[in-house]
């Protein structure tokens, strides 16, 4: 077979030189060359015309009947609710995180699954079949019927891909696998972006569900091309402390299903398992309260979530103050400590002030700020927060305090896991009372640790 034509494209301007040089010719710009195949408007691989699926006539869209996407469970519930209900056939899922979370693990014990009524194949670029083996052993999971193949070149797996005809193929990793057209070393930007193009196009063309391994940076990010997450339809990313038995897989994108869902495991003996109430182990075991500690309910996709907040405030005795916050954002803790002295009359200038969410969880939304203020506050004060109470809201710059989404569905979810006490921003007040929850409805942050006074 004949060698594809390559190039040399900037990634700065675009332009294209036909050999590498170190300093691009068009825009001056140094080590920006990358090595790309030529477009020619066919496959090299089939000699077919390259699109991602066949062409169709125009329509207009009020012609076009809109139905649900069809889906397949995994068979591993909290994998499924990540997904959105399943997998899709055609689609390409990208899934990455740290070197030994837990991707490999997940995905054979998915495959098991999915092999005992569908066509599977297992695509190793890292591992050898005797390894893959071993470990489906010391899982106790039946694979017996997993086809598995040891291949890192590009147009050996399509080759298979188009004779076995699986429903569900996984390559584990994208970096590991190379194109002949290509001189690049595997791993190259420009190899992982061919490769994982020719992939969702034979995905797209054959209705093949191609979920890829990703590896990451130093930084956490997916390593290669960005592109990469751009032409996937969902992009997973594994979170938690390789050294804590919990693992967290959100969901960044999902054109399938909803965004920002989350799946909680636990990595036992005999792989991951999901966890059925993910609240517990956000929430810290006191025997009696304790100052600095406060209980907020945050929303991930359509699950509510009980995460405890803890704050220590302690006297600083450098010349600059200590902010230091683990799990949420820290300059947003900067925010908040102003909005404190300003609407409040409460000053930390002088203090060194550490925040925390238990259990490893990174909480991004802006219903957090009650509870991390409420937290502060308890801390400076020395003494606990009123048992059983919940709270969120989030804090404007002039000290209202703003609704939080789904707020009827957080406080259901604290009156079920036995919470007798609800602070939340007036908006979100329910209409009918819920059963076992006394709820205060505040609108300013000065009102808010008034209340938490007088509930003492």
């Amino acid at each position: 077979m004949a060698k594809a034509k390559t190039q040399y494209t900037c990634s700065e301007c675009g332009g294209v030189s036909s050999k590498w040089a170190g300093q691009c010719p068009a825009c001056g710009q140094w080590n920006s060359l990358l090595e790309t195949a030529v477009e020619t408007g066919v496959n090299r691989f089939s000699g077919a015309r390259t699109g991602l699926a066949q062409a169709s006539p125009v329509v207009s869209l009020g012609d076009i009947a809109a139905t649900d996407v069809p889906r397949f469970p995994t068979g591993i519930e909290e994998f499924d609710r990540v997904l959105g209900g399943g997998l899709v056939a055609g689609g390409v899922v990208l899934i990455g995180g740290d070197p030994g979370i837990g991707k490999s693990t997940l995905l054979l014990q998915a495959l098991a699954n999915l092999s005992r009524d569908k066509r599977v194949l297992y695509v190793s670029g890292e591992e050898s079949g005797a390894q893959i083996a071993l470990r489906a052993h010391r899982l106790a999971i039946d694979a017996r019927e997993l086809k598995l193949q040891a291949e890192i070149q590009l147009e050996k797996i399509l080759a298979t891909l188009a004779e076995h005809k699986p429903e569900v193929a996984v390559i584990d990793s994208i970096q590991t696998v190379y194109s002949d057209a290509l001189t690049s070393a595997p791993g190259s930007v420009a190899q992982v972006r061919e490769c994982a193009a020719q992939l969702t196009r034979v995905a797209k063309q054959t209705g093949i569900t191609i979920i890829m391994v990703g590896h990451v940076t130093k930084e956490g990010a997916l390593a290669g091309p960005r592109v990469l997450e751009h032409i996937v339809d969902t992009v997973l990313y594994f979170e938690g402390d390789t050294h804590s038995s919990f693992r967290l897989v959100r969901a960044f994108k999902n054109r399938f299903g909803a965004v920002n869902e989350l799946g909680v495991f636990a990595m036992t003996e005999k792989g991951l398992r999901g966890v059925s109430n993910p609240s517990a182990l956000f929430l810290s075991q006191h025997d009696n309260q304790v100052a600095g500690s406060c209980v907020m309910v945050t929303q991930e996709g359509t699950r509510p979530l009980l995460v405890e907040i803890q704050a220590l405030v302690d006297a600083s005795h450098v010349p600059s103050a200590r902010r230091l916050s683990v799990g949420l954002e820290q300059n947003r803790l900067a925010m908040l400590l102003a909005v404190l002295h300003r609407h409040a009359g409460i000053a930390a200038f002088d203090q060194d002030v550490f925040i925390n969410a238990v259990g490893g969880v990174k909480i991004t939304e802006p219903a957090a700020d009650l509870a991390v203020l409420l937290a502060i506050h308890s801390s400076m004060r020395n003494k606990p927060l009123p048992r059983g109470l919940v709270v969120f809201g989030e804090v404007g710059l002039a000290g209202e305090i703003r609704p939080a989404p789904r707020g009827q569905e957080r406080l259901r979810e604290a009156a079920k896991l036995g919470f007798s006490i609800a602070l939340i921003p007036k908006a979100n007040a329910p209409k009918q009372k819920i059963e076992g929850l006394t709820v205060v409805a505040v609108d300013r942050i000065d009102q808010a640790l008034t209340r938490v006074r007088e509930l003492d």
